[in-house]
C-alpha cells in the first residue's frame, strides 16, 4: 500500500511539473508574438487613431505644376486640360539632333501667363490688320503699329522676310512673335528659351 500511494504522489509531482513547463513555454511564445507584433505598424500612421503620424506630417511636400485652364473668349474645348509640364515624346528620338537643338525650342506659356499670352497675340493682330487690308506692309509700318500698342521701341524688332514682314516683341512677362503679309497675320506667344535671358533664342548649344 506504501508503494501505491507514493507512485501516486510522483505521478502527480510529475504532471505538475510538465503542466508548469507548458506554461511557461506558452507565456514565452506569446510574449514572441507580441513583440513581432510591435514591428507591423507600417511608418507614417498611428494605429491606435489611423491617422499620419508625426514622421509623415514631417516630410516635404511637392509644388504642384501649374494648371491650364480656360482664359476669357476661349471655350473650354480648345483649352488644354492637362498639367502643365506633361507634354513630351513618348520615346526618345532616334538621333541626338532634336536634343542638342532642344534649347532653341520655345517654352510654353501655362495658367495665367498663357491667358495673357492670347490677350497680347489678339490686341497685336489687331493692330497689324490695317497694314494687311491696305496693302501697307513694311518693316517701319509694323514696327510703328507695334510700339502704338505701348510697346518700348527697343523691346520690338520687325524685318523683311518676303513676301512677309516678321516681328518680334519682348513683352518683359512673355514675348511675342510673328508676321504679317497681305494673306494672313500670324502671332504666337511664349515663355522664352531654355537657355536663353530674353526672348531670342540662345546661339550656343549642347
Amino acid at each position: 500500500m506504501t508503494g501505491i500511494r507514493n507512485a501516486g504522489h510522483d505521478g502527480r509531482m510529475a504532471m505538475t511539473r510538465n503542466t508548469g513547463a507548458r506554461i511557461g513555454l506558452l507565456s514565452i511564445a506569446a510574449l514572441s508574438l507580441l513583440t513581432a507584433g510591435c514591428g507591423t505598424e507600417r511608418p507614417g500612421h498611428d494605429i491606435a487613431a489611423g491617422t499620419p503620424s508625426r514622421a509623415a506630417a514631417a516630410e516635404p511636400s511637392r509644388p504642384s505644376a501649374p494648371v491650364d485652364f480656360p482664359c476669357p473668349g476661349e471655350s473650354p474645348s480648345t483649352a488644354p486640360a492637362h498639367a502643365a509640364g506633361t507634354s513630351g515624346p513618348a520615346t526618345p528620338p532616334s538621333d541626338h539632333y532634336a536634343e542638342n537643338h532642344g534649347f532653341r525650342d520655345p517654352l510654353p506659356l501655362h495658367g495665367q501667363r498663357r491667358c495673357d499670352g492670347i490677350a497680347a497675340v489678339k490686341r497685336i493682330k489687331n493692330a497689324l490688320e490695317p497694314l494687311r487690308t491696305h496693302n501697307d506692309i513694311s518693316a517701319d509700318s509694323t514696327r510703328r503699329a507695334l510700339t502704338a500698342l505701348g510697346y518700348p521701341a527697343a523691346k520690338v524688332e520687325s524685318y523683311a522676310v518676303d513676301p512677309s514682314v516678321g516681328f518680334l516683341v519682348d513683352g518683359s512677362a512673355l514675348c511675342i512673335e510673328g508676321k504679317v503679309n497681305p494673306h494672313f497675320i500670324e502671332a504666337n506667344a511664349f515663355a522664352g528659351y531654355p537657355d536663353g535671358t530674353d526672348c531670342k533664342p540662345p546661339r550656343g548649344g549642347h
